[in-house]
């Protein structure tokens, strides 16, 4: 009897193990779509990436912003939207304005890193000059508001009684002899 038992117990055991359960099937398949997702050449995923990329920039919300955006213009942008940044216009003398967006509690040290940041992103979308440097530019010249010097890095834009969508411009710095 217990040599019967033993039998039926193996007959079982080789019946279970040899049916698949659709457990093992269903993680069969998803590892087969993970191994597929994985084959997918870098340049494809790019693809993928930048069609989704294309869809979200025309939301009506994300539609200033440029097709090669990146997370810290997205993120820039909804910040604009919930007043929680301001837009600073940023006049050269050749004529072209830089919207320019920071914090609210923005300093003029942080308006100067985002001039910098658009720059060079503005640089590797179109090519052109390929280095920059800031050293010089702000030794050469000055952020003005209201013919007012941006002089102090540490002060709020705030304080110099900068709002959204008001315009600062670089005035070249007059060389004492």
């Amino acid at each position: 009897m217990d040599e019967l038992k033993e039998g039926s117990l193996k007959n079982v055991d080789q019946g279970e193990l040899g049916e698949k359960s659709v457990f093992d099937e269903i993680k069969e398949e998803q590892e087969e779509e993970e191994e597929d997702e994985e084959d997918l050449p870098h340049s494809e995923f790019l693809d993928i990436f930048e069609e989704g990329l294309a869809l979200m920039v025309q939301d009506p919300l994300l539609c200033d912003l440029p097709i090669q955006v990146t997370l810290e213009e997205v993120n820039s942008q909804v910040a604009l939207e919930y007043g929680q940044a301001m837009t600073v216009r940023v006049c050269k003398a050749d004529g072209e304005v830089m919207p320019i967006v920071v914090v609210q509690s923005a300093t003029v040290l942080d308006l100067k890193k985002a001039i910098r940041r658009y720059m060079e992103l503005k640089q590797q979308r179109e090519g052109g000059v390929k280095h920059i440097s800031w050293k010089y530019v702000w030794r050469t010249f000055h952020l003005v508001f209201n013919a007012e010097k941006l002089e102090d890095d540490k002060r709020k834009l705030k304080d110099y009684g900068i709002r959204n969508r008001d315009e600062v411009t670089f005035l070249k710095k007059l060389r004492m002899k």
